[in-house]
Parts: C-alpha cells; structure tokens; sequence
C-alpha cells in the first residue's frame, strides 16, 4: 500500500484511469441497489408522511415533528433515483441538463447530513424525555422542535452547497456525472471529507452514544428499583426500540460509509497501488448503497417506535376496511381516545 513516489497530493491521470476501468461494478451495484429502494422509498415515505399529517396539530408530539421532516428529508432524496437509474443503465451517460447533476449530487449529501442530524435530534429528545421529564414537558415542544429542525435543514444545505459545484464533466467523450471534475480536485473532496466527518458524522455519533448510554443506565436502575407500572414499562420499551434502531442505522447505514471513504480519498491522494485502490473504490460503492437505504430503513423506526404512528395507521387502515363493509369498527373510536391520552409518551 505504498506511495508510488510522487509525494504531491494531486493523483495521476494515469491513477484516476485506473480505477475508472473498473466502472461495469460501479454502474451495476448502483442500478440493482437504485431499483430495489425508490420504489420502496417513494411508497413508504409519502405514506409515513401521509400519516404525520393526519395526525394533526393538536396530536402530534416533538419526535412526530423530527421524523416528519426525516420522511421528508428521504422523499426527496427518492425522487432523484430514477436520474441516477437512467444515468447507469446508459453506463455512465448523463443525458440531462448539468443542473440537474448538480442538484442530484448534493441532495445525496443533503439527506446524508440531514438524516444523521434528525436521527441525533430524535436521541437528544428521547434522552430529555426519559432522564429528564420535567425539563422535557417544559422545554420541548412541537413548534420549538420545528424550529431546530429547520436549523438542522439550513445547516446542511449550507455545509453541502460546496456540491452544487460538481455538475457535468466530459470524460472518454462522454458527459459525466457524480465524478470529481479533475485529478486535481480529488485533495479539496479529501478536505471536504474531513469536515463532514468531523460535524457531520463523528459529533453526532458521540452525542447518540451519550444519550442512549444514560437512556439504558436511566432504564436499568428502574428495572433494578423494582416493577413498572404498565405506562412506565412500556415508554421504556418504546426507548430501548428506539436506542436499537437508531444505532443498528448508524452502525449499518452511516459508519461503513464514512471510513472507507476516508480511506478510498487517501489512496487516491497519496497515490497507492492500483489493486488496492480499485479494492478499496468497490468497497465505497457498497456502502454507499447502505447508506442510500437509510431512506427505506427509517419508515421501520416510525412504525416500531413510535406508538401514535403505528396507531394512525391502524385506524387508516380501518377506515379503508369501513368504507368498503357496512360494519362499524368497534375499537376506532376507542384507539383515537388512547392516542390522544399518551401522546406525550411518544
């Protein structure tokens, strides 16, 4: 894994064509991946949206406001999927105008950002809910949570403009997309990593393991103390669901991602082995794909961890059985009364 030599940070043409040879792996795990999620993405996140806001203002609670803006932050992303898919199955041709590459290659890095932030903001809200009820019932509610989510949105967007710069480039002939636009722009990405890896992945990592280590602590010595009463036991439930889903996303979606492409932008910069470095480009691809299907994994977290959203959806799905039966269902109107008692729980 040694340096070939040249001791500048700016890779070869000779490198960067190096593993642009390997591009067949690239463009069919991304057009397999790509088909598998946006139809999954699009139905599963314009539903979960869907329920938000029937849910209505005076029953939604703080967390129901993050993952709104979370379904919301996906959605979006899943709407550029069919460019993406249309860009490799013509093998790495960009048929479309350059803005739009641009656009496609920062919201990638948009709903990356954003869903890490969310996911902290959701830990943080869970971790004052459980450990802290006073401050919690005091500091947070929906309108203050909305207005940090749009901190969250405005943070992002700003922090991944720079993208916005990386439209159509021609290699080989062809129009390209979702390329560095030279050799000599591969050590700025290697610097823009760093950045994103420090605030945009590492510090909220850190913050969600802080929160949910005092969650379990917090829950612990109440099982410790003795049994629960029905509602304590299951909002501590719902916040162990909810510490396992956030991190399982994390470890799974996000962490894989973010080291082997630090090391992927290192063998590039610092000239490594070929073999090497088209090893290590495989290994950005897969997960990078992983980290394209937090945009599926997450409608699970609002089903499994959040009581209010698995109960609209039940009555939705009841309401749709009543229209087509003259029948009545009997335990509707009692499930709507239970949602508006412990809204708060979720």
């Amino acid at each position: 894994m040694g340096n070939t030599g040249n001791n500048s940070s700016v890779p070869t043409d000779l490198l960067v064509a190096c593993f642009h040879d390997d591009d067949a792996f690239k463009y069919r795990a991304y057009t397999i991946t790509y088909m598998l999620l946006f139809p999954v993405a699009i139905v599963s996140n314009i539903t979960a949206l869907a329920v938000f806001f029937l849910l209505g203002s005076r029953r939604i609670s703080a967390s129901c406001v993050v993952m709104m803006n979370l379904a919301l932050s996906d959605g979006c992303f899943s709407l550029t999927l069919p460019l993406r898919l249309a860009y490799y199955f013509r093998d790495g041709v960009w048929d479309f105008p350059d803005w739009l590459c641009r656009l496609c290659v920062f919201g990638f890095y948009l709903n990356l950002y954003t869903s890490i932030l969310f996911l902290t903001l959701l830990s943080v809200l869970r971790w004052l809910a459980v450990n802290h009820p006073l401050h919690h019932r005091a500091l947070v509610t929906p309108l203050r949570t909305l207005l940090v989510c749009l901190g969250v949105w405005l943070f992002a967007g700003a922090s991944s403009v720079t993208f916005l710069s990386n439209g159509v480039t021609i290699r080989k002939g062809f129009p390209r997309c979702f390329e560095p636009s030279s050799p000599s722009s591969w050590g700025r990405v290697l610097i823009l990593n760093y950045v994103a890896l420090a605030l945009g992945f590492l510090l909220p990592f850190l913050t969600i393991i802080v929160c949910y280590s005092r969650i379990v602590l917090r829950l612990a010595t109440r099982f410790d103390g003795g049994p629960l009463g029905g509602v304590r036991r299951r909002t501590g439930q719902r916040s162990l669901r909810l510490v396992a889903a956030v991190t399982a996303t994390f470890l799974l979606c996000f962490l894989p991602y973010h080291v082997i492409r630090t090391l992927h932008l290192h063998a590039v910069c610092g000239e490594w082995d070929c073999g090497v470095t088209v090893a290590l480009q495989r290994a950005v691809v897969v997960t990078l794909c992983l980290a394209a299907s937090n945009s599926v994994v997450n409608p699970l977290l609002y089903y499994y961890s959040t009581r209010t959203f698995r109960n609209h959806m039940r009555d939705a799905h009841s309401s749709l059985q009543r229209r087509g039966s003259t029948r009545p269902h009997p335990a509707l109107s009692s499930r709507r009364n239970t949602l508006t008692e412990r809204k708060a729980l979720d």
